[in-house]
């Protein structure tokens, strides 16, 4: 993390020369809207800058720390989604269901109640995103903001589905195998697009991801300000809004209008963490929240059907009000080290529980109480997570980083050859 000079102002950054680090001086940033000039009176005459602004022009210098809260809500909503998908959809409560042979509200009826509002831990992922893919990619141009989302999904979602298909075919009878040209398709995370179904149906918010990273990478391309974050979150909000209206199909596509308004709070937040508050976010982040219950009443109706509104939006309501005491500084004192370990565990968790994990709880189900049979197969990925992210997907990360930085190295000097 940079460091800031307390009375000249100016980064820090290092560079290697003759194999020591030397430190030199970078240029401040920019400040963002009024910071960067004074504001003027009615008569012409300067006054100084409001409360706000200020807050405004000391943000950047927080807006690199690690927040160890983040981590810790990843990997519980994480949890929350598996004990779901386990013990709490409609599929599973279902007689003769293939999961576990007859309604699960009959074999654990406390846990069903609870699990059944586990799936709000895919809306508190997209919240998560907004926040951190805002974060992550802040004074990063175009190619690293590509180069960390390819690192970041690919390596860990590749193992996923070469295990998810060797288990399926290694312990067929509960779930549906997948064509070979359906499998491979997947591994482009682009199946959706062509209309193919997913080796896990748990990848579907990847598809809802890669749309925002695709939006998002237009004000990235222009270099990331206060200005054109909020700028892009009225506009993106207004598009949800007009185009399932419009009945415009290609537009609805790629506007996502499902998911725009968890995205949208998600950026907010991380604009009230950078800069501070004001009305503007609170704003904001109000109407996406009014849009969000909308949302999560509607997948209710249609999907998810064990579940009440009401108890759903508490759930979501209590989680961006954590998610603002975040963004408000209230956990900044938060710095426990297992919790980065637990974030890092989080996707892979996710891409392989459901599948597999309901494929052994069908074999099991007859040997093993239900209740601990559930906790020792989340145990189980749990650990095997960690295993994925430290021997296959960090090296396979790491790996992927060389290659691109040198491919756009040598692109770029093609170009500039040319």
């Amino acid at each position: 993390m940079s460091t800031q000079g307390a009375n000249s102002g100016l980064r820090m950054r290092g560079q290697v020369v003759g194999g020591t680090r030397e430190v030199i001086p970078s240029p401040p940033r920019p400040l963002p809207l009024a910071t960067t000039e004074q504001s003027r009176g009615p008569t012409g005459t300067t006054r100084r800058p409001t409360r706000t602004v200020a807050r405004h022009a000391a943000g950047p210098g927080r807006g690199d720390r690690r927040l160890y809260a983040i981590d810790g809500l990843r990997l519980l909503a994480a949890l929350v989604v598996a004990a779901h998908h386990y013990a709490g959809t409609w599929r599973v409560n279902q007689p003769d269901n293939a999961i576990w042979g007859r309604p699960v509200s009959d074999i654990m009826p406390t846990w069903f109640r609870f699990s059944a509002y586990g799936w709000i831990g895919v809306e508190i992922f997209f919240v998560i995103s907004g926040f951190v893919i805002c974060m992550s990619c802040w004074g990063r141009t175009p190619r690293q903001f590509f180069t960390s989302r390819v690192i970041r999904l690919y390596p860990a979602y590749w193992f996923a589905i070469v295990f998810t298909s060797a288990c399926l075919v290694a312990m067929p009878g509960v779930w549906k195998q997948h064509r070979s040209r359906e499998v491979l398709l997947n591994f482009t995370m682009l199946q959706s697009g062509s209309r193919v179904s997913n080796v896990d149906g748990v990848y579907w918010t990847l598809w809802s991801e890669l749309r925002f990273y695709l939006l998002f990478m237009a004000v990235v391309v222009t270099g990331l300000t206060y200005r054109k974050v909020v700028v892009f979150c009225c506009l993106w909000g207004a598009a949800a809004m007009i185009t399932p209206a419009a009945g415009f199909r290609p537009a609805t596509l790629i506007i996502n209008p499902q998911g725009a308004w968890y995205f949208i709070a998600g950026l907010a937040l991380y604009l009230m963490y950078r800069f501070g508050q004001d009305l503007l976010l609170w704003g904001i982040l109000g109407l996406a929240w009014l849009m969000g219950q909308l949302e999560l009443g509607h997948r209710i109706d249609t999907v998810e059907r064990v579940s009440s509104w009401r108890a759903s939006m508490l759930i979501f309501t209590v989680f961006l009000l954590a998610m603002v005491a975040i963004s408000l500084g209230c956990t900044d004192r938060v710095r426990w080290k297992w919790l980065a370990t637990a974030g890092a565990l989080t996707y892979p968790f996710y891409l392989m529980h459901y599948l597999v994990g309901t494929t052994v709880i069908n074999r099991l189900r007859d040997t093993v109480d239900p209740r601990l049979l559930v906790v020792s197969v989340i145990a189980g990925f749990l650990v095997l997570s960690w295993l994925v992210h430290k021997f296959v997907e960090a090296p396979l990360a790491r790996l992927l980083k060389r290659g691109l930085d040198t491919s756009f190295a040598r692109l770029r000097n093609a170009s500039s050859m040319s």
